[in-house]
């Protein structure tokens, strides 16, 4: 049996009813550190941190002849290290009342409690990390969290800096260190330990923040009393401290700070809590990175703040999360959301349903480094109205690093309203035009079948009428193109031309078709000059400033009716293409037309030659600009 007892592998202690050891095995000598002389005779409390909470339960349980499992006690070595034992105890009785033992076996559990508190001091680090809104929430929290998951009593922040932030690269002999934070637990008295390290300033490679510093590698002191600094040794003694371990805030070759943190007991290094300490090193740096960025992002930005606050367009900035950093005034009068609101949101709390999945993606692709220049998107407003935008997003980036995405967009809900009260409106006329006025033109285009024929065609598109439309309910803005179109209608029937099409504020005519007259390039011709009059006189009795852009190509085309129901009369061919080409690529308020057309005009009209334009899918292409008649 004293074989057995000897070669077991858990500690075992056997103790009188009133806590004397009276007998330890091996493995109890081991653990402690003590002689088996050494601890015969002396209390159990010998080898206790704290032993009231073990006493209760011997007398307890003695006094009942029980016995206990699994008790977790915090016991002392013989140099005073913590370690965490999980005891089983049992009472052997005796034939003489009093004379009771109890024994002892006791299993180190410290390396398993090192582990869950490793795992927890993560797990809160990266919590805090999340949820923070600036280096300043999250410093004091990282400090307080580290030492209250680890058992340790008080940390630091170092930094050259007024307060972590500013980097310093490679390994500067000329930073100086001040400590700029402390969290201390209630269960130390560290006043006049404080107030000398607010006093105390080190330069890299003294010190621990120092050596820490220079080093670039997290370090550990088991008793900081036997470490040297003639500055803080002695004080940290005299608050109770004793171990000491400290980190670098690091990422990559960028050094940003040191955290340092103290401990009352005197511990042994922790290799697997150094390692975990700098990665968690590594993560604050980043962390402290890209609040950097969005701080940077923000003042950059506030710059030009008047200017976005008085802006039209709804302009907006988030964070790689999707949180809003900044939204100007149009934008929150738009969707009604409050200051104070929006700092809570997430900008996919607030797109549509339907636009959720398409936006997530292109928020990625957006964030991988590609520009969206015409993106479509559906918000949500306070009171559940639907808002539908147009705009561009694209990615600031610092150091190859995505910080913050920003999108300009323009409400277009007024304008779909416009296009479908006009597509109904069009709708209707023909719906007039087929049951009240077939006119013998129409009745000969139906029963005209296509065929390729030379003509003229014109495109007109008033410029900027989309922003002018989106202050404008849709009945003001369908009346406004009625108004205008009337009066191009009116010109089409003076020169016997053919109406084509509407989209929304862009008209097609051509010259040319079966029926209408034959010169039709002249017709056009002076169509052209004539909108440019209409649009003067009309700007000035209704108090509006649009201006026209106009295109026009002469050409053979493919004509006919594709819907005898509906009457559609429509065109094909390149000559269409390369008309609309002339309007799309002109320039406001002049007429720009094709060298075909410039041959056919060129005895009557006035022109100037503009020059050589790239027209896609044709090349380069000559055009002219039509001043007026001869």
């Amino acid at each position: 049996m004293e074989k057995v007892i000897t070669l077991m592998p858990d500690a075992l202690l056997v103790t009188s009813n009133l806590g004397r050891i009276k007998k330890v095995n091996y493995a109890a000598q081991k653990l402690f550190g003590f002689s088996e002389e050494e601890l015969v005779d002396q209390p159990i409390s010998i080898i206790l941190d704290d032993d009231q909470l073990l006493i209760e339960a011997i007398f307890k349980h003695s006094s009942f002849k029980q016995s206990f499992q699994n008790l977790e006690v915090v016991c002392r070595t013989k140099t005073r290290e913590k370690r965490l034992i999980a005891f089983s105890c049992s009472v052997i009785a005796k034939k003489i009342q009093g004379l009771e033992e109890i024994v002892y076996i006791g299993r180190d559990i410290t390396a398993r409690q090192h582990r869950e508190q490793r795992t927890s001091t993560q797990y809160s680090i990266t919590r805090i990390l999340s949820e923070s809104q600036s280096v300043k929430q999250a410093i004091p929290q990282i400090l307080q969290s580290i030492c209250q998951n680890l058992g340790w009593d008080l940390g630091e922040l170092w930094t050259p800096s007024q307060y972590i932030g500013t980097s310093v690269q490679g390994h500067s002999i000329n930073a100086v260190l001040r400590c700029v934070e402390i969290w201390s637990s209630r269960l130390i008295s560290a006043r006049e330990f404080k107030a000398i390290t607010w006093q105390t300033t080190y330069t890299p490679g003294v010190g621990l923040p120092g050596r820490i510093w220079i080093r670039r590698l997290p370090l550990w002191i088991q008793d900081i009393a036997e470490d040297g600094d003639t500055r803080r040794s002695q004080p940290a003694a005299e608050a109770g401290l004793h171990a000491a371990f400290g980190f670098p805030i690091l990422d990559d070759s960028e050094i940003l700070g040191v955290m340092i943190f103290f401990s009352r007991d005197v511990q042994p290094k922790d290799k697997d809590l150094l390692q975990m300490m700098g990665s968690i090193g590594s993560q604050i740096a980043q962390f402290i990175k890209r609040k950097q960025a969005e701080d940077a992002l923000v003042e950059s930005e506030e710059r030009y703040r008047d200017l976005f606050e008085n802006a039209n367009d709804l302009i907006q900035s988030v964070n790689t999360s999707g949180r809003f950093l900044y939204v100007n005034r149009a934008w929150r009068e738009t969707l009604g959301y409050s200051e104070a609101e929006i700092a809570n949101m997430n900008v996919f709390d607030i797109i549509h349903p339907d636009f959720k999945q398409d936006c997530l993606q292109k928020f990625y692709r957006v964030l991988s480094g590609e520009k969206l220049e015409q993106v479509e998107v559906a918000f949500l407003t306070k009171d559940g109205q639907t808002i539908f935008l147009e705009g561009n997003i694209n990615c600031k980036f610092v150091e190859g690093h995505p910080v913050a995405t920003r999108g300009i967009f323009r409400s277009v809900t007024q304008r779909l309203a416009v296009e479908e009260a006009l597509r109904h409106q069009q709708e209707e006329t023909e719906r007039l035009l087929l049951t009240i006025l077939p006119t013998t033109i129409s009745k000969e285009l139906k029963e005209e079948p296509a065929n390729i024929t030379e003509v003229t065609i014109l495109f007109a598109d008033i410029v900027g009428f989309s922003e002018i439309a989106a202050s404008m309910s849709a009945i003001q803005v369908v009346n406004l193109l009625n108004s205008i179109f009337s009066t191009f209608d009116c010109l089409t029937e003076r020169y016997g031309l053919e109406r084509i099409k509407t989209i929304t504020d862009a008209y097609m005519v051509v010259g040319g078709l079966p029926t209408r007259r034959r010169d039709h390039a002249q017709a056009i011709a002076l169509m052209a000059l004539h909108i440019q009059t209409a649009i003067a006189l009309f700007n000035t009795e209704n108090n509006q400033n649009f201006n026209i852009r106009i295109g026009i190509h002469s050409g053979s085309v493919a004509a006919g009716v594709i819907d005898l129901n509906k009457f559609t009369y429509d065109l094909w061919g390149d000559t269409v293409d390369i008309a609309s080409c002339m309007e799309s690529q002109g320039i406001v308020g002049k007429i720009q037309v094709t060298e075909d057309t410039y041959k056919s005009l060129c005895d009557e009209f006035l022109f100037k030659k503009r020059g050589e334009i790239e027209v896609k899918d044709k090349g380069k292409m000559t055009t002219y600009f039509l001043i007026g008649q001869k």
